[in-house]
């Protein structure tokens, strides 16, 4: 469904992309993986169109994203975002439906909110979640908030960008469950950027390694641990040794 050929990506002398080879197929979730500072977002970033690429093609169902309705683009995607994200002067079913009151998807106001009231349910919140605003609710909840978000409007592909930064161990697992469960209903393609290895293998059918701007490794997840890759053995591993360098 995705792919991207050979991309780059500088800013200034910082090159973050240096040819990045990467190939998601539909239906499938994609993990990629990687220390501080290696381009995961900005990958994301290039795939959506925030970033410009400085070369490369970057595809979507074999057509480039760059080309065509920008709008109806857009449409196919969701996404949680690293923060949550959520808008502090909004209500929590304005939030899960901002999209649904605006623009090409929207949608009459009480619909919109039956819809963003289903998708709480979805997640485990209750309709009396709806009225709330963000700052009363705890972390966890608010990702959940944004999980709902995310698949408001029943999208094709959905990015997650580190959905448990933040979270305790046991709430991590519950968004990872959710994550999983969520993505193989929906039957939608899936691509989530992390560094938490107990994320990795609970969300992942697929694995990219990238490093120093580039994918080092990719496969299913479970050749994860005898992959023969020297990065991808230091890194899911937390080896200090290893032609990954420590940051000093």
């Amino acid at each position: 469904m995705i792919e991207l050929s050979d991309v780059h990506k500088a800013f200034g002398s910082n090159r973050v992309l240096r040819g990045v080879n990467l190939r998601v197929e539909t239906g499938t979730s994609m993990v990629i993986i990687g220390g501080s500072g290696t381009g995961k977002s900005v990958a994301i970033k290039c795939i959506l169109g925030l970033v410009q690429p400085d070369s490369g093609t970057i595809t979507l169902d074999g057509r480039d994203v760059t080309k065509g309705d920008r709008d109806a683009f857009l449409a196919r995607f969701g996404m949680l975002f690293q923060g949550g994200a959520l808008f502090d002067s909004l209500p929590v079913w304005q939030n899960v439906a901002f999209r649904l009151l605006r623009g090409s998807l929207k949608r009459p106001k009480d619909e919109a909110r039956e819809i963003a009231i289903e998708k709480l349910r979805r997640v485990g919140l209750t309709a009396e979640a709806a009225d709330k605003f963000p700052a009363e609710l705890s972390g966890g909840m608010q990702k959940r908030v944004g999980l709902a978000r995310a698949i408001a409007a029943d999208p094709e592909i959905i990015f997650f960008d580190e959905p448990t930064t933040g979270l305790d161990p046991i709430m991590s697992g519950v968004i990872n469950d959710l994550i999983r469960e969520i993505v193989e209903e929906m039957g939608a393609t899936a691509i989530t950027i992390t560094h938490d290895m107990t994320s990795v293998r609970a969300i992942a059918d697929q694995i990219a390694m990238l490093h120093d701007g580039a994918i080092k490794w990719t496969g299913p997840v479970d050749r994860m641990d005898d992959s023969g890759d020297p990065y991808l053995d230091q890194f899911i591993n937390g080896r200090a040794e290893g032609p990954i360098a420590a940051v000093r």
